[in-house]
């Protein structure tokens, strides 16, 4: 049974998020989040806790045994989902961050990102939905107009309403500059909304009163490619003057996809502007959002929002995988450990060597990638607060963080819940325990959201060049200041620590200063052909920092021997990633040959 890691939770909060000079703990000292202490911090955590385990986690597998089911248009959710979305609304989770203009706490992101990590350890299949409610109201928060504002966010802050993102459709994935859906303008000043938009996460269901749909389209003067695309909120029902829901919108789910994992969550193929809704008007009445021919802007602050909550979908997996395979290890009884008498009884598995590297290693990528989702919220909240002399260097470093905290997240989610399988041995492939579930329901999020591939060309190509190159080699230095702290301890544990960190900033810097200068030479093809790896390799300099920065803030043996783990077992694959993007271009260069052959 899953128990949200409240003490690790807040340690990371608290010690190791931020800049030596500026962390979350300072900023509650100095009252940068208003009444928000310490206090309150851990009692909000705990309150998070007790509903994750008490109302979440029983309906995890039952949620994903029997998903969400399509009759005539209608999504009915799996028994018992609506009373614990709705029960989950109203005890106020929905509006953490939401502007106080609309009746939403105005607290920070990194306190959002802490309990969703609890609320997608509880259930993906749950959380993903409320993740995007949560990226609409920022959209809107950022980009709609007065009117818009004052009709749709206190309802959406609320979570009497829902909100989704529409993007993609049949021809159109990654590439949005190949969109087709349509839009209209009419005579009133809204627009009509025709096409189709497929793999719509919570597109319909029976959660809410209301569905906010924001929809990418382009209208009939639009220039070709992404520069084309406008984006509009699409109600499932129009609202009337005095806020109640009016008539339906023409909008509606033509099918479910029979998917892999998170079953409890509907995944949608949406219709719009078929004829079907109450007006006798076709086209569904949409209302635009920002400017037009520049909806890609304004969906980006809903999808960058997005990243950094899939990212921490890959943590409160993880999470929760490897506390299942340690309760399983500690129970299961295999073998014997080295040097018992044969005659001896079987020991629980947990003895076993490998079987803690496996366990190990489930515990210290977890605690790396909630580290860098942890930094990258607590610098989008600097980022929205610091003074103007400020605001870029935290907006930069927030740009930086947010394809590791999503890819490298996620990649971790995916990697521990396999271990967790593994540690099982044949009752992890048995739906029974669970283990296979947390697989099943990780393996998506490294794709929604931007691909980790496309995350990884998104730091090479967008992220290194920041500040003219120079953001990431500051970055690096902060790195490096971990490994002098840990110089200087008396340990010789973390004085090792420190050693392994600097070998791995060095390899760091090497690969850094190439990518950077295929960019400049224009040889963007080489700077990717390493894009992944040089993601990784930073992700995990970064998680040992991270990792190290914990073991230095208080005596713990846990976390020193977890920071030994991480360098001995999983850092030391930073040299094999640096020799890769150093000399992966010329390699794939000549083996692609092959997969023309």
């Amino acid at each position: 049974m899953y128990r949200a890691p409240v003490t690790d939770i807040l340690h990371t909060l608290l010690k190791v998020t931020g800049t030596k000079t500026t962390g979350l703990e300072q900023a509650l000292q100095e009252e940068r989040f208003g009444d928000l202490s310490q206090d309150l911090l851990s009692a909000i955590l705990d309150e998070a806790a007790r509903f994750t385990e008490n109302r979440i986690v029983p309906l995890r597998q039952s949620g994903d045994q029997e998903g969400a089911t399509l009759q005539e248009a209608h999504v009915t959710t799996a028994k018992g989902w609506k009373e614990l979305y709705q029960d989950w609304a109203a005890a106020g989770w929905n509006s953490l961050t939401g502007s106080p203009d609309y009746d939403g706490q105005g607290l920070p992101v990194s306190l959002s990102v802490a309990v969703n990590e609890m609320w997608n350890a509880g259930s993906l299949g749950f959380a993903i939905g409320p993740i995007l409610t949560i990226g609409a109201v920022e959209a809107l928060e950022q980009h709609a107009s007065q009117a818009i504002k004052d009709t749709y966010l206190p309802k959406l802050i609320s979570g009497e309403w829902m909100g989704t993102m529409n993007l993609t459709e049949p021809q159109a994935g990654s590439d949005l500059g190949a969109l087709r859906c349509r839009a209209e303008r009419h005579d009133d000043g809204t627009y009509r909304i025709f096409g189709q938009k497929i793999f719509i996460t919570y597109g319909e269901h029976d959660l809410s009163d209301n569905i906010i749909h924001l929809v990418l389209a382009r209208l009939p003067d639009a220039p070709e490619g992404s520069r084309g695309i406008s984006l509009f909120l699409v109600p499932k029902f129009l609202s009337k003057q005095d806020g109640s829901l009016g008539q339906r919108n023409d909008v509606f789910c033509a099918g479910l996809e029979h998917k892999l994992g998170i079953h409890a969550s509907p995944t949608c193929t949406m219709i719009f502007g078929d004829g079907s809704g109450e007006s006798n008007e076709a086209g569904a009445v949409g209302y635009l959002i920002g400017e037009e021919n520049r909806g890609l802007a304004c969906m980006f602050t809903m999808m960058n929002n997005a990243r950094l909550l899939v990212g921490i979908q890959g943590v409160g997996v993880a999470e929760a995988a490897t506390q299942k395979a340690i309760a399983y290890a500690k129970e299961r009884m295999q073998g014997r450990s080295s040097g018992t008498p044969s005659s001896a009884q079987a020991e629980a598995i947990i003895v076993h060597p490998d079987v803690q590297r496996m366990l190990l290693t489930m515990k210290a990528l977890t605690q790396a990638a909630r580290s860098i989702a942890y930094n990258c919220a607590f610098a989008l909240d600097m980022a929205n607060m610091a003074e103007p002399d400020q605001k870029s260097f935290w907006e930069n470093r927030a740009s930086l963080l947010t394809p590791l905290a999503k890819a490298f997240s996620t990649d971790t989610g995916v990697d521990v819940a396999s271990l967790g399988v593994q540690v099982h041995g044949g009752m992890g492939y048995i739906e029974e325990t669970g283990a296979a579930q947390l697989l099943r329901d990780a393996r998506i999020t490294p794709i929604y959201e931007g691909t980790n591939g496309i995350q990884a060309i998104d730091l090479v190509t967008r992220k290194l060049p920041l500040e003219d190159g120079q953001h990431i080699h500051g970055f690096i230095t902060e790195l490096s200041q971990e490994a002098d702290a840990a110089a200087q301890a008396k340990r010789p544990e973390l004085q090792q620590c420190g050693i392994a960190l600097s070998n791995a900033i060095n390899d760091l810097k090497q690969a850094t200063s190439y990518l950077q200068k295929c960019l400049a030479d224009k040889k963007t093809d080489d700077a990717l052909a390493g894009a992944t790896a040089y993601l990784r390799l930073l992700s995990l300099t970064a998680g040992a920092a991270y990792l190290l920065r914990s073991a230095l803030s208080e005596s713990h043996e846990a976390r020193i021997h977890l920071s030994q783990f991480f360098n001995g077992y999983i850092l030391v694959e930073t040299m094999a990633l640096k020799h890769s993007i150093i000399g992966g271009a010329h390699i794939l260069q000549a083996a692609k040959t092959i997969l023309n052959a």
